[in-house]
């Protein structure tokens, strides 16, 4: 799924899986291999990718997830406020299917309640499952929401 506006974009979010690759060029890259619980681990939702509800709510119920695109949001911010280019914020889980899909939706509808013309890409979302090489543990690190 690709979320875009009409215009040319000011923020391009990217999800994908460091076990497919490269991660691609950003000004932002978060890996989130280790932040958060990889819904990869249940068998239900395994083959299921972070476009599906039971993922997607799997992953934005974990403590941290709002404010970790609040951050990058605020960063971001700053970014585009120096007005020299667009920017790239890039999302990384093992796969890229399932953490860094949702994240990268949670960060475009973000976007598009800021009015901020965006584009959403998901570079491995239809590529095969690989086996996640990363224990399953979220720690609980959740923290305020100011970014001035």
């Amino acid at each position: 799924m690709v979320m875009r506006t009409t215009e040319t974009p000011a923020l391009r979010v990217v999800s994908f899986g460091y076990g497919h690759g490269t991660p691609p060029t950003a000004d932002i890259t978060v890996d989130v291999r280790d932040w958060f619980r990889d819904p990869h681990v249940d068998p239900a939702m395994r083959q299921m990718t972070g476009l599906d509800d039971a993922v997607f709510r799997n992953v934005v119920e974990q403590p941290g997830a709002e404010e970790v695109v609040h951050g990058v949001l605020c960063t971001a911010r700053h970014l585009l406020s120096l007005n020299l280019r667009p920017v790239t914020v890039a999302f990384g889980c093992v796969g890229g299917r399932h953490r860094s899909v949702v994240l990268a939706e949670m960060t475009g509808e973000r976007a598009r309640q800021m009015s901020w013309p965006f584009e959403v890409v998901h570079r491995d979302v239809d590529k095969p499952v690989l086996a996640s090489t990363r224990p399953a543990g979220a720690a609980d690190r959740a923290g305020g929401q100011s970014c001035g």
